[in-house]
């Protein structure tokens, strides 16, 4: 077996707002979908040009952004995938998750460096599905979602293949993936992003949700899950709001940072926060799904097929922005001058010529409120040191553009290591 790796935790975002929310809350990795091929079609989505800021925000601070392609393809949509996947690979996409068997070798053939995830939809239940998805070139599988521990642990022991866990949000009551009831009913496929939910709705005459499942809350059993060999820790909810991704993930953070610094002796979940989770968003109360028992009555919500929520829980977040270190250099008959640095990355912008002050001089102070100006950028002054002289003049402008020129060199300097050309 590989090397042992550092346990993930992975977290929805249906738009930018959810997106910034993860990562401020401690995700280290988030999923989302683009404009086209994801089972998420009434989600907010992102535009291309989103998804590719999305992409190198997350890097800026060491997460990673993979693209749902968890669609069955029609045979028209692979000539059209190429083109649309490209961008994003070209940004640094760190992996895409996939339902069609078809799209592995697609991938494998036009982006081979771009890692692929097979999709919980693929009903992968055992050792043969996970060693035939990673002999096609799958990094990472996501097994359904109605495995035990041990069958998970099993997986792991035989086949030497990343395995990503859902330990959190809905649950279907098919096999996921498997489901045609929507397509049926409404025409709506949920093999196509389009699942309308009949499960969800009330049966007999007696009105219950029969079909519908309790949503999934495996807190309690992080470290068993862990142990069983899972790498990665998947929060649902594309279709979910800021506040829950921000609440979720922060909790679920809390506690796999408990487990990494004091083992899994004694390991315990505080009351308090099994309560926030549940006034996040469930249905009918938690439940741990398949983890620990096959499956059972207790299982279904009956009362209610939507969620009960709270939105005065405080958990809307900002967005996080990075730290630099600056070097503004301003002497009377050279160029104004920017340098940046962000730990090994550097970089530097000259501006327009200073020049001896006529009337009111440009002081530090000046220079200081023009350079905190960062604005809606990605990055913050942590450090200024000033290598400035006194009674000098420079337009206030061209302060303003130096910062922004370095600011944006710097970002791309952190950023080229993971570009990548077709």
């Amino acid at each position: 077996m590989s090397e042992k790796k550092k346990v993930e935790l992975l977290s929805p975002a249906g738009n930018m707002a959810c997106f910034y929310a993860a990562i401020a809350a401690g995700a280290d990795a988030v999923y989302a979908g683009g404009s086209r091929f994801g089972a998420r079609a009434y989600a907010g989505n992102f535009t291309e040009e989103e998804f590719i800021e999305a992409i190198g925000y997350a890097h800026l601070f060491g997460k990673k952004l993979y693209m749902t392609l968890n669609t069955l393809m029609k045979e028209k949509e692979m000539d059209e995938l190429g083109d649309f996947l490209a961008p994003y690979y070209k940004a640094g996409l760190d992996g895409v998750i996939v339902q069609d068997l078809g799209l592995i070798s697609y991938i494998m053939e036009k982006f081979p460096l771009l890692p692929v995830h097979a999709s919980t939809q693929m009903a992968i239940t055992g050792v043969y599905g996970a060693k035939y998805l990673k002999s096609l070139g799958a990094e990472r599988i996501v097994p359904a979602r109605e495995l035990s521990l041990e069958e998970i642990r099993n997986i792991h022991d035989k086949v030497d293949i990343e395995i990503e866990v859902f330990i959190h949000g809905a649950m279907c009551y098919s096999y996921s993936g498997m489901c045609l009831m929507s397509s049926f009913l409404g025409g709506r496929s949920g093999n196509r992003g389009r699942c309308a939910g009949p499960c969800r709705q009330p049966y007999g005459e007696k009105g219950e949700y029969l079909l519908s499942m309790k949503d999934l809350c495996s807190i309690e059993l992080l470290d068993r899950i862990i142990d069983a060999g899972a790498v990665s820790l998947k929060i649902e909810g594309r279709m979910k709001s800021e506040e829950y991704v921000a609440g979720v993930t922060s909790i679920y953070r809390k506690y796999l940072d408990k487990l990494e610094r004091e083992g899994s002796t004694d390991f315990k979940v505080d009351k308090r926060d099994l309560d926030t989770l549940l006034r996040l968003y469930s249905r009918s109360g938690k439940n741990t799904g398949y983890f620990t028992k096959h499956n059972g009555a207790e299982m279904i919500t009956m009362r209610r097929g939507s969620y009960e929520s709270s939105d005065e829980l405080g958990f809307k977040s900002e967005k996080l922005r990075l730290g630099v270190k600056g070097i503004i250099h301003a002497h009377k008959g050279e160029p104004i001058r920017l340098e940046l640095s962000r730990e090994e990355k550097k970089a530097e912008c000259i501006g327009a010529e200073v020049q001896q002050a006529s009337k009111r001089p440009v002081g530090r102070d000046d220079i200081k409120k023009q350079l905190e100006k960062t604005g809606d950028s990605d990055f913050f002054f942590e450090e200024i040191v000033y290598d400035t002289e006194d009674d000098i003049f420079v337009p206030l402008k061209s302060i303003n553009e130096v910062r922004r020129e370095a600011l944006k060199k710097l970002r791309e300097e952190i950023l080229s290591e993971y570009k990548r050309s077709l």
